[in-house]
């Protein structure tokens, strides 16, 4: 099915993407699948620490004549309009993320993450841009921090921005998925450094979280990218497992000191409440959400899928797939001891 992917993506053969915080994990590799795949005309990276830039522009994966570096903020609506002139698609990839710093600043993730979506969404309308995906977080769901809030704001931002657009305009859409395998600040790198010293911070053994990889959590993006027809909310079929699961891979030996959870986390993660059932289309390896908005009326049957039952939800503990052990040492391999 990859090479398939492959195919019909050379829609960005010749292309202009640019992608907001292009120099996080999900950016780098991002811009290093659509270089290794296609022949853009123009693969823009745009963020704001130019530290970060440079060490990407020097690394040996990214010597390549179609990668321009912007400096810029998404908070300067001015600098992404003229970041976006003559750009075919955006991909949405930066946010402020910590939850704890998120409840110590919450201004700052407001301008950042809020006032930020609306920016994309209006320097794309203004030059012209075609498809607009925004990445969103299992957190934006029935939010209890801060951060989810922000990123539910911004969802909402972005499917409503299809009403501005009309047809022949920009459309945009938003993907949602759980937690990437080994992200900055995640429990996986946690847990492999805590295995030296024999004991582990476990919030709750019971936990369940959804996992993806970043390649996977890319090439769904990718998908997206190419079928969207602009308002859904893009949720892939990703498998979970418990907190006590990763900690038994990735540190037998070590012994636990459970310590509660932290303010803002849930037991269970939720890609799609129950509240929303009525709106969610299924396909084969993922949902679609559609949006409540009047501009949505004649786009149902073009997608295809099957209308999921009244009081549908999918979470890490239901309608998931569960990580077998050997899956979930797979998954986790750059972790093991």
């Amino acid at each position: 099915s990859n090479s398939l992917i492959y195919q019909s993506l050379l829609m960005l053969n010749d292309k202009s993407i640019l992608i907001t915080g292009g120099t996080g994990s999900f950016g780098q590799k991002f811009v290093r699948s659509v270089l290794e795949r296609y022949s853009p005309k123009r693969v823009i990276v745009y963020s704001r620490d130019e530290l970060k830039q440079y060490e990407m522009k020097e690394h040996k994966d990214f010597q390549n004549s179609a990668l321009r570096f912007f400096l810029g903020d998404v908070r300067d609506r001015e600098r992404l309009y003229l970041a976006m002139r003559d750009v075919d698609f955006v991909i949405h990839a930066a946010a402020l993320k910590q939850v704890p710093a998120a409840e110590y600043n919450p201004h700052e993730f407001i301008k950042t993450n809020v006032d930020g979506a609306t920016n994309i969404v209006e320097a794309a309308l203004r030059a012209g841009v075609q498809k607009v995906v925004a990445l969103s977080t299992d957190k934006a769901v029935n939010p209890v921090n801060l951060y989810g809030a922000t990123k539910l704001c911004s969802d909402k931002v972005f499917i409503a921005a299809n009403s501005y657009a009309g047809d022949a305009g920009t459309t945009y859409s938003v993907v949602r998925y759980g937690n990437v395998v080994g992200s900055r600040g995640s429990v996986v790198p946690l847990f492999a450094k805590q295995r030296g010293e024999g004991s582990l911070t476990i919030t709750n053994p019971e936990m369940t979280r959804f996992l993806i990889t970043l390649q996977k959590g890319v090439d769904f993006v990718l998908e997206s990218l190419e079928n969207m027809v602009g308002g859904e909310l893009f949720v892939p079929k990703i498998p979970a497992c418990s907190v006590s699961d990763i900690a038994n891979i990735i540190a037998p030996e070590s012994k636990w000191n459970v310590i509660g959870m932290r303010p803002g986390e849930k037991m269970h993660e939720i890609l799609i409440p129950e509240d929303e059932a009525r709106n969610v289309l299924e396909f084969d390896n993922h949902f679609v959400i559609q949006p409540i908005q009047a501009f949505w009326g004649n786009r149902i049957g073009i997608l295809g899928g099957v209308s999921c039952p009244e009081n549908f939800r999918f979470a890490s503990n239901v309608n998931c797939e569960t990580l077998s052990e050997d899956q979930l040492k797979e998954l986790l391999v750059d972790f093991l001891p």
